[in-house]
């Protein structure tokens, strides 16, 4: 370092530092100019403005999830905190199919409610956006607490451009959809999301998917599936989601990758094999959330596949927020599934999964961590506090099923490499100053089915751009992330 160099805006100093490559740690000191690292090294008596101490802490990249429905919430820094509190520093919004634009109101009666899906990100008024460009237009103006990546979402496009959701888009149709597509791409979006199993998407046929597809994939876009079927079809489903990638040449992730229902257990063997040998020669990554359960809409199929269904949300019973079905259903003397149409629209939490097919998904080389988590639910899955955390803790640490820097690795590079988020997921000089130091020995989630609003344990500082964003300093409190254009 010369003497003519500036001083640096923060030295943090003595930590053991995993860069995010998966290589193993060392120790350095890192000095942080500005929005980005800009030594990482012995800075012996080098100046900063500020000075931390990092002895007994990790410094790794901040955490990147890539399975995000904080669409909306990302406009609020309190909201945010369920990601700040546990590492994370940026976010993929959009995903499922489920975006906020482009779907104005204006065409739209009053009475209009955003079907499901849709609903899981609020309400009629958070769909106020009519171009992709004027959420990204939102974006760029907000105090974001959070960096974000968007993407656009396919049956957030049938529902602007069909009535019926339940068939195939006309030919006119899906060029009016990709269109749209290629538009959000030109105003900075990630890719096209998709999702599948929903009531919006579900009448679209694999044509439909490769014209979408192609549109994001022409501009650098991914393509993120959520699968047709996640239970007894998954494999045909997987398969349909591989050919949608060979014939648009879309890079493909597979969105929140399990295999769900009792009878299903064990058969993420078969889809890794399914991977290695009808993947070969196509670029795809998979994102996981380290639970046994899921939670999405109040669903019957789901239910059947679930040996227990917690409710997160139901519009006209509140009341029912965080029990359980059963209870709910014997509590009103009546069947399973009239109570399931009582507490329409609702949503809920499924324990579908078994722990040896979450763990195999998830030590996968190419798999990446992303929470699902669901902001808008009143009773929240877990995991939109805990999902980061839980994998350094409970699955590297004490379970060993991969080493630490494997564990950050899935967090940090390799979602920046997936979605081309140039200068992120890695410690090194040059690269934006996104942190996060944490206790190797303490780090874990305390977020429960019974208490999920509990943020992690371990997580010491968050920096968003150099600037810190976890604890919220009182001296210097504010939002420092940024939208992040593909």
């Amino acid at each position: 370092m010369s003497a003519s160099q500036p001083p640096f805006d923060l030295i943090i100093r003595n930590g053991m530092v995993l860069d995010g490559t998966g290589a193993p740690p060392f120790r350095a000191d890192v000095g942080v100019l500005g929005d980005r690292i800009a030594a990482v090294g012995p800075l012996g008596p080098a100046v900063g403005a500020a000075s931390l101490d990092a002895a007994g802490l990790v410094l790794a990249p901040g955490f990147i999830d890539v399975h995000s429905h904080d669409d909306q919430a990302v406009f609020q820094r309190s909201a945010s905190e369920a990601k700040l509190s546990q590492g994370v520093t940026s976010v993929v919004v959009g995903n499922c199919g489920i975006s906020l634009a482009p779907l104005g109101l204006a065409p739209r009666s009053e009475a209009w409610t955003p079907p499901p899906p849709l609903n899981l990100l609020g309400d009629r008024t958070v769909f106020r956006f009519d171009r992709f460009a004027q959420y990204v237009e939102a974006l760029r103006a907000a105090p974001l607490a959070l960096n974000v990546a968007a993407l656009v979402g396919h049956g957030t496009l049938r529902v602007r451009h069909l009535e019926d959701y339940g068939r195939a888009a006309t030919a006119q149709e899906v060029q009016a959809m990709a269109e749209e597509v290629a538009a959000a791409m030109d105003a900075g979006a990630a890719g096209l999301s998709c999702g599948l199993s929903y009531p919006t998407n579900c009448g679209a046929d694999t044509a439909e998917v490769v014209a979408l597809a192609r549109a994001a994939t022409a501009r650098g876009g991914r393509l993120c599936m959520h699968i047709r079927d996640e239970y007894d079809g998954v494999a045909d489903a997987v398969r349909e989601a591989l050919l949608c990638a060979a014939r648009s040449g879309a890079f493909l992730v597979l969105s929140h990758q399990k295999v769900a229902g009792v009878a299903n257990r064990g058969r993420s063997a078969e889809l890794m094999e399914i991977y290695q040998r009808e993947g070969a020669g196509i670029p795809f990554a998979i994102d996981t959330y380290p639970y046994t359960a899921g939670s999405s809409v109040l669903d019957p199929v789901s239910v059947a596949h679930s040996r227990r269904v917690l409710v997160a949300w139901s519009l006209p019973h509140p009341e029912a927020n965080g029990r359980d079905l059963d209870q709910i259903a014997a509590g009103w003397g009546c069947p399973q599934a009239e109570a399931i149409r009582r507490l329409q629209p609702a949503g809920a939490v499924y324990f579908h999964m078994d722990e040896a097919d979450v763990s195999r998904f998830l030590a996968w080389d190419r798999c990446m961590v992303g929470s699902d988590g669901l902001p808008n639910d009143q009773h929240p899955h877990p995991r939109l506090w805990g999902a980061f955390a839980r994998v350094l803790g409970a699955y590297s640490r004490d379970r060993g099923l991969f080493p630490i820097q494997e564990a950050v690795r899935k967090m940090t590079s390799l979602p920046a490499e997936v979605f081309g988020l140039t200068d992120r997921g890695r410690v090194r000089e040059g690269a934006f100053a996104d942190l996060v130091l944490f206790d190797p020995d303490r780090v874990r989630d305390r977020a429960t089915y019974e208490e999920p609003r509990l943020p992690a344990e371990g997580i010491a500082k968050v920096f968003v751009n150099g600037r810190q964003a976890w604890p919220q300093p009182e001296e210097q409190p504010g939002c420092w992330g940024r939208f992040l254009p593909s």
